[in-house]
């Protein structure tokens, strides 16, 4: 008999499905029954991804799906235009998903485990009885920066639309990641006439975060002490990690492609540069040329992910031509399972957008990163990366805002070759170990998330 029916639902972005579906296994190792919601697209796409024989691996986890409210062929990597859509259509969708199941005859849902970024959803369990937990999948900073918005806007450091007021860099308290005041999470998330939607979504769900009876996060406590002091009731529970001997499928939206760990089995330990941007990230053709040619300056062999819509307008000859020319060095995948990758001992670091989740993969895996951020809180955890933790060193864009070839090769050798950084990453490693090992504070902290889903 399962301890309790429990809905998950994660914000409709890769980066946000993984450590959820990562959690939800961790809920059904401990008797509960999952159903997981995702948006139909979504749905459709971590279906299609999944391994032919991974269904008997999902165990306990039903996926659900339910409409976001745009039309079939409306730019989903748009947050203005998701976030405005999903916020009006999905309580009324979520709402009838759970009045159905009910009827057919599903145990009632006892809990919402909900991303903090879909609070309206906080909302529809309190109307249907449900009780509600929260989960914020980026840095504990990112969070606390949001929570601290009423005080930044009474400081002057913000305006009430939340544009800075001053040019300046914040930091919150000791030994948090400081943030120039220009590179706010909800500033930095897309057009910038649609940044009011992001704005008011943060300050909503701040407020409706408040429903919840305990807020989890995917971090650990010496990651970010600063913040976890600031803020002693988010509970860091992480690094989250799928189990990968048993191949538990974690919602990739992409097929993995399971050639590239074949490939750096043939490596010499320590000697492969990862490159990786993540679900969103978009190079225009001629900075991808630029970190193309500075992959190949390094003379190192490099592990590079390209999805099918990184690069809009690069030249297919181009492409084709350089990835023969590379052949004996390079392997160029369009996705890969990044956990198994970043545990490889082959891999000397990682080039990457710095969102949390490849960041949590590098820091328990000892990985030294160089940082090329992108956008939303990216920038903040680069921060951490390269000031608080100093386990990498960051890309500068020259005055053209392309990151050259030159510059590539330059940083990569840098962190490759610096001793303090691969020594700080190790330390890292151990720590964030300590923190999920028996008796560890993320460990004590879930238990504390078990028992209450258990009441």
């Amino acid at each position: 008999m399962a301890k309790g029916h429990v809905l998950v639902l994660p914000m409709p972005c890769q980066g946000h499905v993984v450590p959820l579906m990562e959690l939800s296994h961790r809920l059904v190792d401990h008797g509960f029954e999952v159903t997981f919601v995702n948006t139909d697209v979504d749905h459709a796409l971590v279906l299609a991804a999944m391994a032919p024989d991974a269904g008997a691996a999902l165990r306990g986890i039903h996926l659900a799906s339910i409409p976001d409210g745009l039309a079939g062929d409306e730019d989903r990597k748009d947050l203005n235009k998701l976030i405005d859509a999903y916020s009006r259509h999905m309580p009324g969708y979520l709402e009838t998903l759970v009045v159905d199941m009910e009827a057919a005859g599903r145990p009632r849902v006892n809990w919402l485990v909900g991303d903090v970024n879909m609070g309206w959803s906080f909302e529809v369990a309190k109307r249907l009885g449900i009780r509600v937990a929260s989960f914020w999948p980026a840095s504990a900073a990112c969070l606390a920066i949001m929570l601290k918005i009423p005080q930044l806007i009474q400081d002057g450091v913000l305006n009430d639309k939340g544009w800075p007021e001053r040019e300046e860099t914040l930091q919150l308290a000791p030994g948090m990641p400081p943030l120039h005041t220009s590179l706010m999470s909800w500033n930095n998330a897309g057009a910038p006439e649609g940044q009011h939607i992001i704005f008011q979504l943060v300050c909503r769900n701040n407020k409706l975060n408040d429903l919840a009876e305990m807020v989890v996060c995917n971090s650990f406590q010496e990651a970010e002490a600063g913040a976890f002091k600031l803020f002693p009731n988010i509970l860091p529970i992480g690094p989250l990690f799928a189990d990968r001997e048993f191949q538990k499928p974690v919602g990739n939206f992409l097929p993995e492609d399971a050639r590239c760990l074949k490939w750096l089995d043939a490596r010499p330990d320590g000697s492969v540069v990862y490159v990786a941007f993540g679900s969103m990230a978009i190079f225009d053709p001629r900075q991808f040329q630029e970190l193309a040619e500075g992959l190949e300056l390094t003379g190192r062999p490099f592990l590079w992910v390209v999805r099918p819509d990184f690069t809009p307008g690069l030249s297919k000859a181009w492409l084709a031509e350089f990835s023969q020319r590379v052949a004996g060095t390079g392997m160029i995948v369009s996705w890969c399972s990044q956990q198994q990758v970043l545990a490889h001992r082959a891999v000397a670091c990682f080039v990457s957008h710095c969102g949390w989740n490849s960041t949590m993969e590098a820091a328990r895996n000892g990985v030294p990163v160089l940082c090329w951020p992108y956008f939303c809180e990216q920038f903040l955890d680069r921060s951490y990366v390269t000031d608080v933790w100093r386990t990498g060193l960051a890309v500068s864009p020259g005055e053209d805002g392309i990151v050259s070839k030159e510059e590539v090769r330059s940083k990569v050798e840098g962190v490759i070759g610096d001793a303090g950084i691969r020594k700080r990453a190790s330390w890292l490693k151990d720590t964030a170990s300590r923190c999920i090992g028996e008796g560890g504070s993320s460990q004590r902290n879930f238990k504390k998330f078990i028992d209450l889903l258990s009441q």
